[in-house]
C-alpha cells in the first residue's frame, strides 16, 4: 500500500475480526475524524482505507510494552520481566537475567527493547529496565545476548539514569545513523527537563558501545534534545530520515514531535502551541483532550501511534496536518509495528489502568487496503 503525501487520511473501519478459530463478527464503522492543530490546505483530497482483516495472533501477554521483530518472529517485552518470542509454533516465555534485579514499581520494569542490526548473526540486543528500591528508583541501558531460548545480560551501556514511580520514559530504537536514541522522563521532577547537565526528560544518543558519539550536540553529553516530559515513542521516517517521538502532557496537551539535534521542547515551561522562538513546538497535540500515545511507527509521511488512555491507533498525515482514529477497539494500546500492509498493536489492558478482558492482553494484526 503506498501512502501519498499532502493527503488527509480518512480512515473507513469495516473490520472483520478472525479471532484464532476464524470465527467472524459482522463488520463495524468506528471512523472518526478528529481536529487538529493546524489547518490543512484546502485542495486536500481524501484517501480512503479499510481494515480488511483482524487477527489476534496472541493471547494472555503480562503488561506488555515494546515490539520488536526479526524475520517471523516477534519479541516482545513484558514489564514482569519477561520475553515473548511469538512465532508461527505459538507463544514461548523466556527468562531475561540481568545482572541488576528488576525493579516492578508504578511504570517500570523491563520496558523498551531493539535488536542490534546485526541480531541474526551475533544474537545481541539493547534493553532498558528500571531496578533500585521504590525509594530510590533508577534505570539502565543494557545489551543483552540471546541463545535461542532466553536471554543474559552481557554489557551495561549506561547506569543510574533518575527514574521514579512514573515518568522513566523506556522508548529504545537504533536509529539510521547506527546509533541507539533512548527517551527519559522527567521522573516527577519537571525542571529536570530544562538542565541539560541531566539526562532526565531527554531524549538520548549512544555508541552502540555505550560511548558518547563525539557528534552529539553537547559535548561529552548523551543529551540530544531535551525539554521532554514522558516521551514513550520514538521512530524515524525512513524516506526522509526525519526522526519523531510521542509525549505524555500534564493530563492534557500530549505531544507528537519532530526531533532535531540539540532543540528544546519546552517543557515544563511550555505546553501545545505556546512556545518561545527558541522552543521547538509540537507537530500536533492533544490540547485539552489526553492521548497518552506511547509507541509510534512512521511510514511514507503518516505516523501511527499507540494510544493508552485514548485506547486507540492514531494516523498522523504529516504534510496535511490531518489526524484520524484508525482503530479503536480492544482498549489501552501500548506499541505499534507497521510491515506491508499491516498493522499489528499490543494491548495494554494489564497494566493497572485498564479493564482487562478475558485472555488479555493481546498481540492483533489489523490489514489495511486501498478502497
Amino acid at each position: 500500500m503506498t501512502f501519498l503525501k499532502n493527503f488527509m487520511l480518512t480512515i473507513t473501519l469495516l473490520s472483520v475480526f478472525i479471532t484464532g478459530c476464524n470465527s467472524v463478527v459482522e463488520p463495524k464503522n468506528n471512523n472518526e475524524v478528529l481536529e487538529t492543530n493546524a489547518t490543512p490546505d484546502k485542495d486536500v483530497k481524501t484517501q480512503q482505507f479499510s481494515v480488511d482483516n483482524k487477527e489476534v495472533i496472541a493471547t494472555n501477554l503480562n503488561v506488555p510494552w515494546s515490539i520488536t521483530k526479526s524475520g517471523d518472529v516477534f519479541f516482545i517485552t513484558e514489564r514482569t520481566g519477561k520475553i515473548l518470542k511469538i512465532d508461527k509454533a505459538g507463544m514461548t516465555r523466556e527468562d531475561v537475567q540481568l545482572d541488576k534485579q528488576l525493579l516492578v514499581y508504578g511504570e517500570g520494569g523491563l520496558l523498551g527493547m531493539e535488536l542490534h542490526p546485526d541480531f541474526q548473526e551475533n544474537g545481541l540486543a539493547f534493553a532498558y529496565h528500571t531496578y533500585g528500591t521504590e525509594e530510590a528508583v533508577n534505570n539502565r541501558i543494557v545489551t543483552l545476548k540471546y541463545d535461542g531460548t532466553a536471554w543474559k545480560e552481557t554489557e551495561v551501556l549506561l547506569e543510574n539514569i533518575d527514574g521514579a514511580i512514573f515518568h522513566n520514559g523506556g522508548r529504545i530504537k537504533v536509529g539510521p545513523d547506527d546509533k541507539l536514541y533512548v527517551t527519559v522522563g522527567d521522573a516527577n521532577e519537571p525542571e529536570s527537563a530544562q538542565n541539560q547537565e541531566l539526562l532526565t526528560g531527554s531524549i538520548l544518543r549512544l555508541n552502540l558501545d555505550g560511548t558518547v558519539p563525539e557528534d552529539n550536540p553537547i559535548p561529552g553529553s548523551y543529551v540530544y534534545s531535551y525539554g521532554h516530559r514522558n516521551p514513550q515513542g520514538l521512530a524515524w521516517d525512513k524516506d526522509t530520515g526525519e526522526m519523531y517521538a510521542s509525549e505524555h502532557g500534564p493530563s492534557a496537551f500530549d505531544e507528537i514531535n519532530l526531533i532535531k539535534k540539540g532543540k528544546n521542547y519546552g517543557w515544563p515551561t511550555y505546553t501545545g502551541e505556546e512556545h518561545a522562538e527558541e522552543v521547538e513546538a509540537p507537530l500536533f497535540h492533544s490540547g485539552t483532550d489526553t492521548w497518552a500515545p506511547s509507541g509510534i511507527f512512521v511510514e511514507n509521511g503518516i505516523l501511527y501511534a499507540a494510544s493508552l488512555r485514548g485506547e486507540m491507533v492514531r494516523a498522523f498525515d504529516i504534510s496535511s496536518k490531518q489526524q484520524s482514529v484508525l482503530w479503536k477497539e480492544n482498549g489501552r494500546i501500548r506499541d505499534v509495528w507497521k510491515e506491508g500492509d499491516s498493522i499489528y498493536f499490543i494491548t495494554n489492558n494489564t497494566d493497572g489502568r485498564g479493564n482487562p478482558v478475558p485472555e488479555d492482553d493481546q498481540l492483533i494484526r489489523l490489514d489495511l487496503s486501498l478502497d
